[in-house]
């Protein structure tokens, strides 16, 4: 499931790319617009990092749950 949201985050980033890009074509210089876009494209790469920090901590438990425990005593 996570992996889901981290996939359309990763969708919304490159569609707001896209809308700046268009903005650049159509404006032909920087617009208040595209600084606004820049911001949320910002707020989309920190979810991103959080969403990804999120899953790979949660992968970890996983693994240190499903690793067996050896002894090596003697």
């Amino acid at each position: 499931m996570e992996y889901n949201h981290i996939k359309d985050l990763y969708n919304k980033k490159r569609l707001l790319e896209l809308e700046w890009e268009q903005n650049h074509v159509k404006e032909g210089l920087y617009t208040l617009n595209m600084v606004r876009i820049d911001e949320e494209i910002r707020n989309t790469i920190s979810h991103i990092k959080m969403a990804e920090a999120k899953e790979m901590l949660h992968q970890v438990k996983v693994e240190s749950v499903a690793a067996p425990e050896f002894s090596i005593a003697g």
